[in-house]
């Protein structure tokens, strides 16, 4: 059975606003998630540094100053709180089960600059063969010291290529540069599709998009805003389609991913007889 693979960004893809606005940040004392960012921002801007770079550093250091340091427990705990979109639940079974009635074995993943200590607390985390977002390296009292990884828009891109090569471990850059040729890469991008919200997810967009794969712009349909940017994302051809974040079953939303899976499913059948005598 040929493989397909749906990508998943987090933050308003999944669920309806950052994850760390859930808890975390109010945790910190912040009745406006938005004064934390803001802080970010003036950090960000006064040392021309990397944006998920100066949240991780701030997070920490926020924690530290209450007098409570960052754990990776805090982090589990947190993803309990996470409200997902209507039918997500149960999305990846019925997709899994129209893909195989396809021919298709499709396997989900996270690329996310959100924590993935909070997503592997969720009740969905089971459901993704792998979870890309930022973390943290932590001591033997399970402290965070310094990010183990950060995941910007740019650097999402990189997590692409591992799922096309089938290279997933992260540490793992020798088989990830080694030359393998398109045909032979195991999850093509052609039976790519991924699903995100906003402008930070352009790059990956764009990537999956121009190598033959499908991109899906979801939006809040309860934030203009939201529509707004989903409908720039397709007016300026950086998605091909654009959906209501709304996975129940018979959504316009699985309508679409299960027509994306018809149209992958014929042109693998399609490709296997190219050359052969009918």
């Amino acid at each position: 059975m040929k493989k397909a693979a749906i990508l998943y960004d987090f933050d308003k893809t999944l669920c309806d606003r950052d994850m760390q606005e859930y808890s975390l940040i109010p945790r910190l004392g912040y009745d406006r998630p938005s004064d934390f960012w803001k802080e970010v921002g003036r950090l960000s801007d006064s040392c021309a540094m990397d944006g998920i770079s100066a949240y991780l550093y701030m997070l920490k250091r926020r924690f530290e100053e209450s007098g409570h340091p960052l754990k990776r427990q805090d982090f589990a705990d947190l993803g309990k709180s996470i409200e997902l979109y209507p039918g997500v639940e149960d999305w990846f079974s019925r997709i899994n089960d129209y893909g195989r009635s396809v021919g298709l074995e499709v396997e989900h993943y996270i690329i996310s600059s959100g924590m993935q200590e909070i997503i592997e607390g969720t009740s969905i985390a089971h459901e993704f063969r792998r979870i890309y977002a930022c973390r943290y390296y932590y001591d033997e009292n399970d402290i965070a010291q310094w990010p183990a990884v950060i995941v910007n828009y740019t650097t999402k891109t990189q997590y692409i290529f591992r799922i096309n090569k089938q290279v997933l471990e992260e540490n793992n850059d020798d088989d990830l540069n080694t030359w393998v040729p398109m045909e032979k890469r195991p999850v093509p991008f052609s039976r790519m599709i991924y699903v995100a919200d906003g402008i930070t997810d352009v790059p990956c967009m764009k990537l999956v998009k121009s190598n033959g794969g499908y991109s899906v712009a979801v939006y809040n349909p309860k934030s203009a805003k939201a529509g707004f940017t989903a409908q720039k994302l397709l007016n300026e051809k950086r998605a091909d389609y654009m959906a209501a974040a709304d996975y129940s079953s018979g959504s316009a939303m699985e309508k679409l991913i299960r027509l994306i899976l018809n149209r992958m499913s014929a042109d693998a059948a399609l490709a296997e007889l190219e050359g052969t005598v009918q």
